[in-house]
């Protein structure tokens, strides 16, 4: 009985390190990212070349690669063997994270008007991606994050939460601008007016960047701030080929937009 106790017990201790170190990964490919976006990014939409041959409908693609980290999240949920999900603070947190991908996976790919094809290998990176993420994230705050009773009402988490909620209304308000800058019948770019987008070319991907930051400080978690750190890492890189493209490809684009953040960067 007692080498049975122990087993399991190491077992769990085993878990807690790999979680640990899973954050830590996620870090470190993070600044992978970061260092690759100098020299290219990996082209998807109107940046994949022509040599990305194998595509997937983008609708699809939308669906099939942000659905593990709903599944995830979905499944700890129902799991009886999820025990800090008896917590509020931990209900909350994954709820927060969950209800990010319930946007991601059901509601805007089927917002979107035409959309590119997206190429079999930024789709199947992506794939990988969620469901590493949504692993981590998830078994995390379901079996490991503790938080008091309170927590909820804790500067950080209020802050955090507040973060959270203004990043994803930014990013689904610039989102909602991208559908409709073409009228029905057109196919040509257009330079997005409005919201963030006056100040900044990626308002999308800055509202996205908020919106885990504020995640992260609510969970006061390495696995939270990893996740945050390589959302910033990723999706730079992009925001600097978009804000490059623009400046390429309108003569009138307003040259005093930042790239991400406003009025720095």
């Amino acid at each position: 009985m007692a080498t049975a106790t122990a087993v399991a017990e190491e077992r769990l201790l085993a878990e807690e390190r790999l979680l640990a170190a899973l954050a830590y990964l996620q870090c470190a490919v993070g600044c992978a990212v970061l260092a690759r976006n100098r020299e290219t990014n990996l082209a998807y939409g109107r940046h994949a070349p022509p040599s990305f041959r194998v595509r997937v409908p983008a609708r699809a693609a939308w669906v099939v690669q942000e659905l593990p980290s709903l599944a995830l999240p979905l499944y700890q949920y129902a799991s009886e063997s999820a025990p800090c999900l008896r917590s509020a603070p931990n209900c909350i947190l994954l709820a927060m994270f969950l209800v990010h991908y319930v946007h991601r996976c059901l509601i805007y790919p089927f917002l979107m008007r035409g959309g590119k094809p997206m190429p079999l290998l930024a789709c199947t990176m992506a794939i990988m991606f969620c469901t590493f993420n949504g692993y981590l994230q998830s078994r995390y705050l379901s079996h490991w994050a503790v938080y008091a009773d309170d927590w909820v009402t804790d500067p950080r988490f209020l802050i955090g939460f507040g973060l959270w909620l203004t990043g994803m209304l930014i990013n689904i308000h610039s989102d909602h601008i991208l559908r409709n800058l073409r009228k029905p019948g057109d196919t040509g770019y257009k330079i997005p007016r409005g919201g963030l987008f006056e100040y900044v070319t990626a308002a999308n991907y800055f509202g996205e960047i908020m919106e885990w930051c504020g995640y992260a400080l609510a969970s006061w978690s390495v696995q939270g701030a990893a996740f945050a750190f390589f959302t910033f890492c990723f999706l730079s890189g992009r925001a600097k080929e978009h804000h490059q493209w623009y400046l390429r490809k309108f003569e009138e684009y307003p040259k005093f937009r930042k790239i991400l953040i406003p009025f720095l960067f």
